[in-house]
């Protein structure tokens, strides 16, 4: 399996020369977790490549998307992908129950195709999330229409074991609107959706000629009225320069209603080292208009211009109870291989990055493609390329209780077999500080070169 294909702006691999060399440089601190998994996925017809991670409902049950598998029949670049549900077992020992909630169907039906995120959850039980592909909308590849994506809902049926219903609240046309959403929703108070399209907006130049322009957050408003159309509106469209570009999902809000995010290019016009790509990304913030029909601003919280501080960093931002902000970049750092930074708003409104921790493609793992999760204690907890096998890690990193040092700690490294492997999602914890997450590849699944992806428990 090829991770370059579900990074289409592009992910690029480390160079053998570099895996080599830090064989010889000291590995961290290990803190070895069980790992179990709570499911392997098959391929057809019940989904492969889990995207985005997990969410919960309140009853325990799980719910996430794949990109792939489904049906074999899907016009899109992959089969078009599913939404799953995961049940807890009745009894202590027995399995965890998967149920295909929806299987999408691509072009011809216009419901969407490729999901490239993970799920939110209402207060009724629906469920939202985006497709990459698929929808009303015209977005060519190698001269198919492969559909620009959408934005869609699954409902509960009203009678338990009957089929969900799928509504596709929006469908993107690329151009000056979005095109290929990537990454989760956001919810605000009034049940508006926030997210983001790494290309389409209508500025720059970020990935032609098979991707145009370089990326929007956008807002998706309910209607006023039941029965009514959904509404979207892009609120920023990224000029791939100093402003950023392509924005990759995992929106967070501030108490005042601004909406944070990264872009994995852009912030300069130099070439980021180690890429071939104009910029090391951002961290930006989007103000709300102040007035009725004026437009939402942006403003940079920060730019990685050189590599040293970090280096394509990744959606799934998050706040500390004193308001600083968390997140990886993927590459740069000391090694190269990646970081987990820390922004904090100091005097004078500038925002101050530290490195807190640099990954050095050991036991430790390298690439962080994930957002964080944080603990009341204020520990952070994330995923992780490379490692012991080079097949991924889960990792802690732990609050310092005197000096500034973090202590890093890998709680689970994955061999590669049936256990899973390439963890790119953030994981969530119970209220027992077991953590759930998944794998791109991996599992038992033989329809998929390398497995077709796991759902996977780490328990202390």
């Amino acid at each position: 399996m090829n991770l370059n294909q579900f990074r289409p702006s592009g992910w690029l691999p480390l160079p053998l020369a570099l895996l080599i060399a830090v064989v010889a440089l000291a590995s961290a601190a290990s803190a070895e977790r069980k790992e179990k998994v709570l499911y392997s996925f098959q391929g057809i017809p019940d989904g492969a490549v889990p995207a985005g991670g997990v969410a919960f409902d309140q009853q325990g049950n799980l719910y996430g998307a794949t990109t792939n598998g489904g049906a074999s029949n899907c016009q899109s670049l992959f089969d078009c992908g599913t939404v799953f549900e995961l049940s807890p077992p009745a009894k202590k020992g027995d399995p965890w129950v998967e149920t295909v909630l929806y299987i999408f169907k691509g072009v011809p039906s216009k419901d969407g195709a490729s999901p490239f995120g993970g799920l939110v959850i209402d207060g009724s039980g629906n469920l939202y999330g985006t497709t990459g592909y698929g929808g009303a909308g015209t977005c060519l590849q190698s001269g198919t229409n492969v559909g620009c994506g959408t934005v869609y809902e699954l409902s509960p049926p009203e009678q338990k074991g009957e089929a969900w219903t799928e509504t596709v609240l929006h469908s993107f046309k690329g151009d000056k609107d979005g095109e290929l959403a990537w990454g989760g929703l956001l919810f605000d108070g009034a049940g508006n959706l926030y997210g983001a399209t790494e290309f389409g907006g209508g500025y720059g130049v970020c990935n032609a000629p098979y991707y145009q322009h370089c990326g929007t957050i956008f807002e998706v408003s309910p209607p006023k009225q039941k029965g009514g159309q959904w509404t979207e509106k892009v609120l920023y469209s990224f000029r791939g320069g100093k402003d950023g570009a392509n924005p990759n999902g995992g929106l967070v809000f501030d108490n005042k209603g601004a909406i944070y995010g990264a872009t994995e290019y852009g912030g300069s016009t130099t070439r980021c080292p180690g890429t071939y790509f104009s910029g090391c990304g951002t961290v930006f913030k989007l103000v709300p208009a102040n007035k009725k029909g004026h437009s939402w601003t942006e403003d940079m919280v920060h730019s990685f211009t050189n590599g040293a501080d970090g280096g394509g960093p990744n959606g799934g931002l998050i706040f500390d109870a004193k308001g600083s902000i968390y997140g990886t970049a993927g590459s740069g750092g000391t090694h190269l291989d990646g970081v987990v930074f820390r922004l904090t708003l100091s005097t004078g409104n500038h925002w101050m990055e530290t490195v807190l921790y640099n990954f050095t493609q050991l036991s430790d793992g390298g690439e962080p493609n994930s957002g964080l999760t944080l603990d009341r204690l204020g520990n952070l907890y994330g995923t992780a390329l490379g490692g012991t096998s080079f097949r991924g890690v889960v990792f802690r990193l732990k609050i310092p209780t005197r000096g500034r040092y973090w202590a890093f700690a890998t709680l689970y490294n994955f061999n590669g077999s049936t256990d899973g492997h390439w963890p790119e999602a953030r994981v969530v914890s119970d209220a027992a500080g077991n953590l759930y997450g998944t794998t791109l590849g991996g599992g038992t699944g033989t329809e998929c070169t390398n497995g077709c992806g796991t759902v996977f428990e780490v328990s202390p």
